[in-house]
């Protein structure tokens, strides 16, 4: 007599053969077989922030990742998300999906990679929750090209969330060591990704504005004989049998390029600072954007041609941008960045008297401390309307040796720092270009016995590197 269990069995059998029976959609979804480019189908895939109300009626197809799905009846609303840009799909039981298709597009594990075939929807409602607010796609094929693992080490959701809302409401966040530990789904949130295309976009407007200015870009070695800008701050690295270092900064091969008649050249390069400080302000590497040129009479000229450099890239940002910026600025709220047309310029003693003012005490002839520049950055603000600002003529006794005195004030330099919201982001100054006088300022330093040496080698390459500028060009050298 056969056994309870197996007369269960046969009647699921017929059960299951039925249910197969109903599944009308089964070849409409499924795992794929791996992609080894054994064909090459004929299917043109839609980037997601194309799907706008202009392809509205249209069917088309969607590579992207499952970032979230919520299963409700007889529907699945799935949010497809490719790099920084998502849309809802909406699979439905009707002519093109059967319930097995809407209950396999629920169980898709997040951040699987799915190929849809669905039609692009106007929603008489906007979508919030997405990119793509005012259209969705009703699926009609889905299909997993790549299937991920179901427990993730972190949630893309918890990794976007601004941390004051997660302290408020009590939500999860993601700290630096899991976003770092994880990295590769970390850089999938749509903050990282927009944080990377606008960083992108920086150096794509430095390099677009300075080529429509005439400068000539230059790529500099990174592995060097001698420490660049001398000092503790350098990398030493094996080089065969013997030391190298890594570039603290491409100033002598811009000064070489000026040298020989370029008259304007960039360079945009990594840069290595063995500085072991743990400030926000302070990176053993990062990207360098580094600007070199030859002026005819006045730094002023070269101050006026950075400074709408910056402009220029600020505008384009702007105007290019605004989607990753508005990205970047849900999970890192922020005002909008404001600046001047020309470019505000504020003497050294113009900036001393607004904090004055503001009842700080200073020496006429003493330098700004951090918490000072972040004051002075809120007073301008307040002032005159403007996060971007140069600060002139400081003091020549906060300056190095090398500082071109002013004329007019030798307590006074030819030099300046360029803020954007209370911080320097660059400084530059007039370089002395006459060996004489450099020597002068050197010793007037205290430049020691032991460095007497190299002192004359420099002064003798500087004079032999002048008076070459001089002859050729008429003009003088300005490091910034």
């Amino acid at each position: 007599m056969p056994s309870a269990n197996a007369s269960r069995k046969t009647q699921e059998k017929p059960r299951e053969l039925m249910d197969a029976a109903e599944d009308y959609a089964k070849e409409r979804y499924g795992v794929s077989s791996m992609i080894q480019s054994q064909e090459k189908p004929d299917r043109v895939l839609v980037r997601v922030n194309d799907l706008t109300v202009q392809k509205a009626d249209e069917v088309v197809w969607v590579r992207a990742r499952v970032q979230t799905s919520r299963a409700k009846g007889k529907q699945c609303f799935l949010v497809l998300r490719q790099q920084q840009f998502n849309v809802q799909a909406l699979v439905a039981v009707g002519d093109h999906a059967s319930k097995q298709m809407v209950k396999f597009a629920a169980n898709i594990n997040k951040e699987s990679i799915v190929d849809v075939e669905g039609v692009v929807r106007k929603v008489n409602q906007k979508i919030g929750s997405c990119t793509q607010q005012d259209v969705e796609l009703h699926v009609q094929k889905i299909y997993v090209i790549s299937l991920a693992e179901p427990r993730l080490p972190l949630q893309l959701e918890d990794a976007i969330r601004p941390e004051v809302e997660g302290e408020e409401e009590g939500r999860a966040t993601v700290n630096q060591d899991t976003r770092l530990d994880n990295r590769v789904i970390d850089l999938r949130t749509s903050t990282s990704q927009a944080v990377f295309r606008l960083q992108s976009g920086i150096c794509h407007l430095f390099r677009e504005t300075l080529i429509n200015k005439g400068f000539v870009e230059i790529q500099t070695p990174k592995i060097i004989s001698a420490a660049s800008e001398g000092g503790a701050n350098v990398f030493t690295v094996s080089y065969f049998k013997n030391n190298a270092y890594l570039a603290q900064s491409p100033q002598l091969y811009k000064q070489m390029c000026i040298c020989a008649d370029f008259e304007k050249v960039f360079c945009v390069g990594p840069v290595f600072r063995a500085e072991d400080s743990n400030t926000h302000r302070h990176l053993t590497e990062f990207v360098g954007l580094d600007i070199e040129m030859a002026f005819n009479y006045h730094y002023h000229e070269v101050v006026e041609e950075i400074a709408d450099t910056l402009v220029q890239i600020f505008k384009g940002l702007q105007e290019r941008f605004q989607t990753e910026i508005q990205t970047v600025n849900k999970q890192f709220p922020c005002e909008p960045f404001k600046f001047l047309e020309p470019t505000l310029r504020l003497e050294y003693c113009e900036g001393l008297a607004m904090l004055r003012e503001a009842g700080i005490e200073m020496g006429d002839e003493e330098d700004l401390s951090t918490p000072n520049e972040k004051l002075l950055g809120r007073l301008v603000k307040e002032k005159y309307d403007t996060d971007f600002y140069i600060l002139d003529k400081y003091p020549l006794a906060v300056r190095p040796f090398y500082t071109m005195p002013d004329p007019k004030n030798l307590k006074q330099s030819n030099s300046y720092d360029m803020f954007m919201r209370g911080e320097e982001i660059l400084s530059g100054a007039q370089r002395i270009h006459d060996p004489q006088l450099l020597t002068e300022r050197a010793l007037h330093h205290g430049i020691g016995k032991q460095l007497k040496y190299i002192f004359r080698r420099v002064v003798y390459i500087l004079k032999q590197h002048i008076l070459s500028l001089l002859k050729t060009s008429q003009k003088h050298h300005y490091l910034f």
